[in-house]
């Protein structure tokens, strides 16, 4: 199988690179010649184009930020789509709207072409480490078309349903991580006020009943939230679909989940 990718930024590369490593003939593309330069050795192909990229791939991987890139690596003039064969599959990995994901698939299906939705998390440590959980949207055929490449750096690996349910799932799962941020940092302040050492709490929380995800991430940080606060454009974004999902639907907000996130995002913002 011929593996594509696009988006070799912090999350994505260290996924192209597993897929590389385990010996898929790899084609890349990117915008800026240094985000390729760490593929010189591995025998990857560079693609001037995302069409050069779809042309070379039975499947290709989309790892880039927003709806707006996907859609223009995807349908733009040189795009994927413009080079792929009819039988390939495009892999969405970045959160995007889940109607995105699936306007891509009605496009792409005129093509001949099958999308996935396939956005992760983990980061780049637990894809380099082929421990990046992949939440998986698509038809069956073309889920397991793809499962060989997501392996590389994927474990567990869910497939959720249709198209856009990936998206639906990797949504929910930072908007609890969003809510979580504010119960951590109001957590450690607690720890403040009264004196108790935050490490010597860390340690308790992940032992204990009241331990989270993001504790353990704030403490493995020293308790240095500039990282968080890095991401938090991101996690808006993320977020804002999630909502936005939910009033298409004509479905209320979760409003403790919401209240949170919006405090925790307000605390990274400020």
């Amino acid at each position: 199988m011929r593996a594509g990718f696009i988006g070799l930024g912090s999350q994505g590369g260290p996924m192209a690179r597993r897929i590389a490593d385990a010996g898929f003939p790899l084609a890349i593309w990117a915008r800026r010649p240094e985000s390729v330069a760490p593929f010189a050795d591995c025998g990857a192909t560079v693609a001037a184009t995302p069409a050069e990229v779809g042309a070379a791939s039975d499947v290709v991987g989309i790892c880039v930020v927003a709806d707006a890139d996907v859609e223009a690596v995807v349908l733009g003039p040189g795009g994927v789509l413009a080079g792929m064969a009819p039988g390939g599959v495009i892999a969405i990995h970045a959160t995007v709207h889940p109607d995105t994901c699936r306007r891509l698939a009605a496009i792409a299906a005129d093509h001949g072409v099958s999308v996935v939705d396939a956005p992760v998390s983990g980061g780049g440590g637990a894809a380099a480490e082929q421990r990046l959980l992949v939440m998986v949207g698509g038809d069956d055929d073309a889920v397991a078309r793809c499962r060989p490449v997501f392996e590389t750096f994927g474990n567990p690996i869910i497939h959720l349903g249709g198209v856009g349910r990936g998206q639906l799932a990797k949504l929910v799962n930072n908007l609890v991580f969003t809510a979580q941020i504010a119960v951590a940092l109001d957590t450690f302040a607690l720890a403040d006020r009264l004196g108790v050492d935050r490490d010597a709490l860390e340690q308790v929380l992940a032992s204990g009943s009241g331990g989270s995800r993001v504790a353990a991430i704030l403490a493995g940080m020293g308790f240095e939230y500039a990282p968080l606060a890095g991401a938090a454009p991101l996690l808006r974004k993320d977020v804002g679909i999630v909502l936005d999902v939910l009033s298409s639907a004509g479905e209320d907000a979760p409003a403790l989940l919401a209240s949170l996130a919006d405090a925790a995002l307000a605390a990274l913002e400020g």
